[in-house]
């Protein structure tokens, strides 16, 4: 990680490598520190950092505490997330510092939509067990009976969080698969696009009840921490699958994992996790679980895309106007 000399430009701490047009224009603006590394940054790091650059550029995956803003107090003045997901900033601490906080909605809702589809394809149609056994030689050839998976047309759909990437998701099952559709959120749907997908409100618990397929899209709080949890698991049907491309924290995972090596439901497919890169042991030896690398934004199109909307926090930030995507 290398350092900066006296400077007019912001110094700004890139905490992850970026795409590489938006690494020109951030280096056309700023007194840029790159992680070179490309790993975790320390907290140790974190602090030193705060004593001399005026913003951070995050990922959805770095912690920033209290002790970072509490150590330069006025010194760090911004810090550009790029990606959606802000729960592991202490937005609380960032507030009382003085120190804004923006994201990057909007742009990564089709890409996140179209693999949340793909996992379940991918559960639903066995393709993850098939790879393997192609891969390893164990494919004994085409048989009537042989690698039976579920039909995904004209099933149940039961959607979590009815935000941009629910209702994209909706959208995709609605047209595309002729899926019924069954959400739960915090806002109901408008009258006019509720009655275009056929999209009916559900508590969560019913919701559980009547899905083949649940799928989760809200965001990761104390109130959504751990929601699907062995009760709510014990209510879906043991036909069912759960999809996860929102925060690995919405899941008990141990409770998840007993109930697919019990048979207790069908199947999952999972792009997050509570404690990443670290996938729980218990799900790893298990044939009915798709497991993916956080894999929901990762198009070309759509990092670069963050990467630029982050750019702009910060540009708009240092010229003086309001960022366009302020979180606190």
């Amino acid at each position: 990680m290398g350092g900066s000399g006296v400077t007019s430009k912001p110094v700004v701490f890139a905490l992850h490598r970026v795409p590489d047009p938006v690494a020109d224009c951030l280096d056309a603006a700023f007194e840029m520190i790159w992680n070179q590394a490309d790993t975790d940054v320390p907290i140790a790091t974190l602090l030193d950092h705060a004593l001399r650059c005026d913003g951070f550029l995050t990922t959805v995956t770095d912690p920033v505490s209290a002790a970072v803003f509490a150590a330069s107090p006025g010194r760090l003045r911004i810090i550009a997330n790029f990606g959606v997901g802000v729960n592991l900033i202490d937005l609380e601490a960032a507030r009382r510092a003085g120190v804004i906080v923006t994201n990057t909605p909007g742009v990564l809702t089709d890409c996140t939509a179209d693999l949340t589809i793909a996992l379940m394809l991918m559960v639903l149609r066995r393709t993850g067990e098939g790879e393997r056994l192609v891969r390893t030689g164990r494919w004994t050839g085409w048989r009537p009976t042989a690698m039976l998976g579920a039909r995904v047309s004209g099933r149940t759909l039961g959607i979590i969080g009815m935000g941009r990437i629910g209702r994209a998701v909706a959208t995709r099952a609605a047209r595309g698969f002729g899926m019924t559709i069954r959400y739960h959120s915090r806002t109901p749907l408008p009258p006019s696009n509720a009655a275009e997908l056929g999209a009916e409100p559900r508590p969560v618990d019913a919701l559980l009840e009547e899905a083949d397929v649940v799928t989760l899209h809200c965001p990761l709080t104390s109130e959504t921490a751990g929601m699907i949890n062995a009760r709510r698991i014990a209510r879906m049907r043991p036909t069912a699958v759960l999809i996860n491309t929102a925060r690995g924290g919405l899941i008990d995972d141990e409770a998840l994992a007993a109930a697919l090596r019990e048979g207790r439901i069908a199947g999952a497919g999972l792009d997050v996790y509570r404690d990443e890169p670290h996938v729980p042991s218990a799900f790893l030896d298990l044939e009915n679980v798709v497991l993916l690398p956080h894999l929901g934004s990762a198009t070309v199109e759509t990092r670069i895309a963050m990467g630029m909307m982050a750019f702009e926090n910060l540009r708009s930030f240092f010229a003086g106007e309001p960022p366009p995507n302020r979180v606190v």
